[in-house]
C-alpha cells in the first residue's frame, strides 16, 4: 500500500481501497469492510479527497512511529510464520525482555515536550498492526495528526494494558498521552517506522497534506 499511495499522489490517480494485505489497516480508517474485502465493487462509490502524512518526497496513509512498534515492525518484517496480524504479537514477545524507554523530544506545531516513552505515533488513522487502534479517534480528513505518547510503564503493567489497544480504550491509562498537531519533528536514538515501512533513523518530520489523495469510497 506505501508504493501504491507514492504512484496516486505523483500521478494523480484515484485510489479503490481493497483490503487485501498484511494488516488492512488503511482500508480499515476508510471504513471498508475488512472481512469481505471485495464487497465494495458491488456498492456505489463516489470520489472523496483524503488527508495523508508527509515525510520530504514521501507520504503514508495511516501511522507513522517510533519507539517500541517500530522495533517490533523491524522484528516481524523478518518473520515468515505466521502469517498476519500474529507476527506483529509474535515480534512483540520476541522484542519486549530487552526493550528500555526511549527518551524522546518532539515538537508539535511548536510546542516542544521531552518524554522518556514506550512509543510515540503519529495518527492519519486510527489504526496499525491489524487493527490495534492506537489513536482511536483519528480522521483522515480534518487537516490534523492525532499524537499517541506512552510514556515509560513497567513490562508487566505494559502486557496489561496492551490488549485494551484492540478497542482502543488505552487511551484511559495515566501513561497514555494524545495531542493534535500538522506539523510534528521528532527527535531520538531510534528508528520510525509508517505503514509498515521503515523510514530510517530519526529525527524525522512530518506534516499533513490535507486532500492529497482521491479514493473511491462506498456509500
Amino acid at each position: 500500500m506505501h508504493a501504491v499511495i507514492q504512484g496516486c499522489v505523483k500521478h494523480n490517480l484515484t485510489l479503490l481501497p481493497i483490503p487485501a494485505g498484511t494488516g488492512n489497516d488503511f482500508a480499515r480508517g476508510l471504513g471498508v469492510e475488512v472481512k469481505d474485502p471485495l464487497s465494495i465493487l458491488h456498492k456505489t462509490r463516489v470520489d472523496e479527497r483524503i488527508d495523508l502524512g508527509q515525510l520530504a518526497n514521501r507520504y503514508f496513509g495511516a501511522i507513522l512511529s517510533s519507539g517500541f512498534d517500530a522495533v517490533v515492525n523491524e522484528r516481524a518484517n523478518k518473520i515468515r510464520w505466521p502469517k498476519g496480524p500474529m507476527r506483529y504479537n509474535l515480534a512483540m514477545l520476541q522484542e519486549l525482555p530487552k526493550f528500555r524507554p526511549i527518551p524522546f523530544t518532539l515538537r508539535l506545531d511548536g510546542l516542544e515536550l521531552k518524554r522518556e516513552a514506550m512509543l510515540v505515533a503519529v495518527a492519519n488513522a486510527p489504526s496499525y498492526g491489524g487493527g490495534m487502534f492506537v489513536c482511536p479517534d483519528a480522521s483522515m480528513n480534518d487537516g490534523l495528526f492525532d499524537v499517541m505518547i506512552l510514556n515509560a510503564v513497567s513490562k508487566p503493567e505494559f502486557l496489561k494494558v496492551f490488549p485494551s489497544v484492540y478497542k482502543g480504550s488505552h487511551v484511559n491509562h495515566r501513561a497514555v498521552e494524545i495531542h493534535r498537531a500538522a506539523h510534528v519533528r521528532i527527535e531520538a536514538n531510534a528508528i520510525g517506522y509508517a505503514d509498515g515501512e521503515r523510514m530510517g533513523s530519526l529525527p524525522i518530520e512530518a506534516r499533513v497534506a490535507p486532500a492529497a489523495l482521491t479514493i473511491l469510497r462506498a456509500q
